[in-house]
């Protein structure tokens, strides 16, 4: 993930989160949501706006009338680090949609796949136009046509510009899906299908970045494969805690990933950087990230299972969707036009862009997504 890709930030996405299947060795009793990694969603989701309030310069300096390294001078440099949420977003995503996945038809995992994601989607890229269009806030919208073009979430390859900064980790998303259902839930997903298609698109990755060929690092993302393994190795934990393969397919979607973002993050040469992200603060966000998903895997977590987390995996996805850009637009009215403190402005926007999230998971999601996946059900 390069500098700038980063800045426009990250992800992700929402999964099911049907617990592993009542066979698995260590699951007890009647499945239950894994509530523990709701949360994980939400502090990585807030990772990443951190990173986007706080921890970059850019269009959030205009929203600030100032860099974020004069409004937070202590906190800025740790704020930086809020890009690693998209790493643990993507470690998340591998766990949950081969747990998704397992079990279900190629067709049935598709229409799962559109009816979480959509909804939310559409209603945050016409949310942003519209509030972009407004004149009096000060940023400027994409052409009509390429706002339409975002509905299809196909804007990146066609090189439209994009409504949602963070869209572009959709877009990794959406390839990841893909290599699954082909590889592994056509098929028929099992636990020897899927430690051969996590050790192949490991190595084939490896290779695509050796290679330097656009093609096959559009197609292999090397610089996200490590993390969404891992997170399928981790759910392979969860379903048998003995599966010697499983913990080595974390242990090397670790090593990788870790060396992938040290590759696309670190910035120790570049004296003009907003903030000086280290090698070993960077391995250290990586690995706590794959430590938390592994405390979920073994159980260490379950006794975490309160309800409000169920609703904080809910707010996750469309909080990520919104936060970024109507989040600046928020900044800037807070703090350069009503004079709100710095740090009240920060805690404000994020409890602003939540209460949306809110907003838009019960009118626009809760509605609107069974009916997709009745839709979709019917073309069957």
């Amino acid at each position: 993930m390069t500098e700038a890709a980063v800045s426009a930030s990250a992800a992700r996405p929402v999964a099911d989160t049907t617990p592993a299947p009542a066979h698995a060795p260590h699951v007890k009793g009647a499945p239950g949501r894994l509530r523990a990694l709701d949360g994980l969603r939400l502090v990585a989701a807030l990772m990443v706006a951190a990173y986007h309030y706080g921890g970059r310069d850019g269009a959030v300096a205009e929203a600030w009338g100032g860099s974020p390294r004069f409004q937070f001078p202590t906190l800025h440099g740790l704020f930086a680090y809020g890009c690693l949420g998209v790493q643990v977003f993507f470690l998340i995503s591998g766990f949950v949609i081969c747990m998704s996945g397992w079990g279900r038809s190629a067709t049935a995992f598709v229409t799962s796949r559109a009816a979480r994601l959509l909804p939310a989607y559409w209603a945050a890229v016409v949310l942003v136009t519209a509030v972009f269009a407004l004149p009096v806030v000060a940023y400027d919208a994409v052409s009509p046509s390429d706002a339409l073009v975002n509905l299809t979430m196909l804007q990146q390859p066609l090189g439209a510009d994009r409504v949602l900064g963070v869209c572009w980790t959709l877009w990794a998303e959406i390839r990841f899906y893909a290599l699954f259902a082909l590889c592994v839930v056509l098929p028929g997903a099992n636990r020897r299908r899927v430690v051969v298609f996590c050790a192949g698109w490991l190595s084939a990755s490896a290779l695509a970045r050796a290679a330097h060929e656009p093609l096959l690092d559009l197609v292999l993302m090397p610089g996200y494969a490590p993390f969404f393994i891992g997170g399928i190795g981790l759910y392979l934990v969860h379903r048998d805690r003995r599966d010697a393969h499983a913990w080595g397919i974390v242990a090397a979607g670790f090593l990788v990933g870790q060396h992938q973002a040290v590759r696309e993050l670190w910035n120790a040469a570049d004296p003009h950087a907003f903030a000086h992200r280290t090698s070993f603060g960077i391995v250290l966000v990586v690995a706590l990230g794959f430590a938390a998903v592994a405390a979920v895997a073994l159980g260490l977590l379950d006794r975490v299972n309160w309800r409000g987390l169920t609703v904080a995996g809910a707010l996750t996805y469309p909080f990520y969707l919104v936060h970024e850009h109507l989040g600046w637009v928020v900044i800037g009215a807070l703090h350069r036009g009503l004079g709100v403190p710095s740090a009240a402005a920060f805690a404000l926007t994020a409890a602003a862009m939540l209460a949306l999230a809110w907003l838009l998971h019960r009118y626009v999601e809760r509605p609107l997504s069974p009916w997709l996946r009745g839709a979709l059900g019917r073309t069957r």
